[in-house]
């Protein structure tokens, strides 16, 4: 996908625009010369956002101090800002490829369909194919942060707990994902590549608790506890943060943009917790030194949750 078509077009729809911001996400970077180019060519100024981006959720409204316009280009809104506009990444895949899943799922009663923004534009068409095959297939309604039917977020999966099936398929690339859907559902969850590689997989949450336990135990020792709050827009859950800092008078409330294995390790604080991107305490814990809990985990921590009412962290609509 080069976005450079849908970027002039949707700059075009605003008036008085002289200088446009863009990001992109790393896999269409190495567009970002043409689009200044193109920009420039139709008479626009132009500034490249160079940072990382992993997701509407961390725009980069930095780079509006010096633009008119912002185009984040990859995903579609969790907050809304006047001066964003959202071109997302949709990739069509062939129905026929969910074959595959057809005679693991044939012995439940219902399955909910979910998956991420690039394919949740199919996730109806994804359902009514498998009916033709004989699965009662489900779609959850979007709403809040994942608003189309049937897509998920690494921070939500409300359309796959709305959709209250017997069991989930998750049609995307990886893993992480489905695990997600299995611990957020409770429900036997199974991940199918859109494009025919490597078949259908059963997930399982099991090993990713395993993990969990350990950094419990180990931050059972912890002397301070630091309360990261993100700076970034779609992940500042301000008010969580600062009911974990009043739960214990070990805890610092830490405003931080980027959560990166030097900076906690600079900080020196024993443990932390996380109020930022839910992922970071799940998919990057092997980079950091110390324990870096969710939120419910440091109330395991601190005996106000038992071990067995264990949830994953999400950031929900409410």
């Amino acid at each position: 996908m080069n976005p450079i078509n849908d970027i002039l077009e949707a700059v075009k729809t605003r008036s008085n625009i002289k200088k446009v911001a863009v990001q992109l996400p790393e896999g269409l970077k190495h567009y970002a010369p043409e689009i200044s180019a193109e920009l420039k060519k139709a008479g626009y100024g132009c500034i490249i956002s160079g940072d990382a981006c992993w997701g509407a959720c961390d725009l980069a409204l930095d780079a509006l101090e010096d633009a008119d316009i912002l185009v984040h280009v990859g995903h579609i809104p969790v907050t809304q800002h006047k001066n964003v506009i959202y071109i997302p990444y949709l990739q069509d895949i062939s129905l026929e490829n969910l074959n595959a899943a057809v005679s693991v799922l044939s012995k439940y009663n219902s399955v909910g369909i979910v998956t991420t923004i690039q394919h949740a534009h199919q996730s109806q068409q994804m359902a009514e194919y498998l009916k033709t095959k004989g699965i009662n297939a489900v779609v959850g309604k979007g709403s809040g942060r994942t608003p189309v039917d049937g897509q998920v977020l690494g921070c939500t999966y409300e359309t796959a707990e709305k959709a209250k099936a017997d069991a989930y398929l998750f049609v995307g690339t990886g893993v992480f994902h489905a695990i997600g859907v299995a611990l957020a559902a409770k429900k036997p969850t199974f991940a199918l590549d859109p494009f025919g590689n490597g078949g259908v997989l059963e997930v399982s949450g099991d090993k990713l608790l395993r993990r969990r336990f350990v950094q419990i135990e180990k931050a059972k020792n912890a002397k301070n506890f630091g309360i990261l709050l993100s700076s970034k827009s779609g992940q500042c859950r301000k008010e969580l943060a600062k009911r974990l800092v009043s739960l214990s008078e070990k805890t610092s409330l830490v405003l931080i943009r980027e959560v990166s294995e030097m900076e906690l390790r600079n900080l020196g604080f024993d443990a932390y917790v996380n109020t930022a991107c839910p992922r970071l305490a799940v998919d990057d814990q092997s980079r950091f030194s110390v324990p870096v809990l969710s939120p419910a985990e440091f109330e395991i921590v601190l005996g106000l949750r038992d071990w067995e009412d264990y949830e994953i962290d999400e950031i929900k609509t409410t």
